[in-house]
């Protein structure tokens, strides 16, 4: 008896190990003495068919009164290729400019799958050629850096968004081997910009992204929604984001880590549209408070440039719904 009581103390004194571990390590805090560079997703889709919102307000409001920084905006296929070799690049030419005005530094989401569900954004006369669709996205990419690689307010391209992320989107299945094609692509065409590849904080681990680009872009969400057992909250702690980092630059050669989707929105059960779910449980499963939060939670992780998700989202309720707690804390955390 005296062998096993000794390995079930051992199995003890190991898990209690571990726990206090865990409980410590929401306590580390890697953000000091760290220049945070704070910015904002826009998504012209998500505002205007999917909140009702006129989405060139929406814009001009997060640039003069949140006032931040940096963007991350997206060149969705469907707006500038609406019909098979004919591009129509105003509505983009036109948030690049007022960027511009304002002395924005702007990440250029480009690609087949980009930000905001189903996450595949193909017009519809590419989503009958599927036997063509590869050959389709690299004209598309190469129609827009061509056309943007002069704009000084873009300082890297983002190509694709979460590609290899299997258990999300209404998508192709993942290509490895086409990223890599397409992210050489963009490098013969402008070899002075980085490359920006993304995956998801939560549901990878980075394996099959890390090392084909300069940057990293990674998801932080705390709240969320699955078909399965409903809303749940993330108990990764701080440090989970930090040694994937640290990982990902010391064995596979990314230069830097940014947080490309910082979670400031609540997760609608099914992904229908936020303007189609009950306003009280949205604000139920996520809060001003939420918000400020997950601004602190991201510091602490030590990665200094953190890009929020859900502007166009604090509009909505600020103009829709007469509710504009999350615009004034938004306001306050950009300050």
């Amino acid at each position: 008896m005296k062998p096993l009581r000794k390995k079930t103390k051992l199995l003890l004194l190991f898990v209690v190990g571990i726990f206090s571990f865990y409980l410590i390590s929401w306590s580390f805090d890697f953000s000091k003495g760290k220049d945070l560079k704070l910015g904002i997703t826009f998504s012209q889709y998500y505002a205007e068919e999917q909140l009702g919102l006129d989405w060139r307000k929406t814009y001009l409001a997060i640039l003069d009164d949140l006032n931040p920084s940096y963007l991350r905006l997206i060149a969705y296929w469907q707006y500038l290729e609406p019909e098979e070799g004919i591009f129509d690049f105003r509505d983009l030419d036109w948030q690049i400019a007022e960027a511009q005005k304002r002395d924005k530094k702007i990440i250029l989401v480009i690609g087949h799958r980009v930000p905001r569900w189903p996450e595949c954004h193909a017009p519809q006369w590419a989503q009958t050629q599927k036997s063509n669709l590869k050959s389709q996205i690299l004209k598309y990419l190469e129609k827009v850096v061509q056309r943007y690689k002069d704009e000084k307010a873009i300082w890297a391209w983002q190509v694709e968004n979460e590609p290899l992320l299997e258990v999300f989107g209404k998508c192709p299945k993942p290509d490895r081997e086409f990223l890599k094609k397409e992210i050489a692509q963009v490098q013969s065409l402008d070899p002075t910009r980085p490359i920006i590849v993304t995956d998801s904080g939560e549901l990878s681990l980075w394996w099959r992204t890390a090392g084909l680009s300069e940057i990293l872009g990674t998801t932080l969400y705390r709240k969320v929604w699955n078909q399965y057992i409903g809303y749940f909250k993330h108990l990764y702690p701080p440090v989970f984001y930090t040694l994937r980092a640290w990982i990902a630059k010391k064995f596979f050669g990314n230069q830097k880590i940014i947080i490309s989707e910082l979670q400031g929105e609540p997760w609608a059960p099914g992904h229908q549209p936020l303007a189609k779910f009950p306003l009280v449980e949205q604000l139920e499963h996520f809060s001003p408070e939420d918000l400020e939060k997950n601004v602190e939670f991201a510091k602490k992780t030590g990665l200094d440039e953190i890009y929020l998700w859900g502007a166009e989202w604090w509009w909505w309720l600020k103009t829709k719904k007469g509710d504009d707690r999350f615009w004034i804390t938004a306001k306050e955390i950009f300050k």
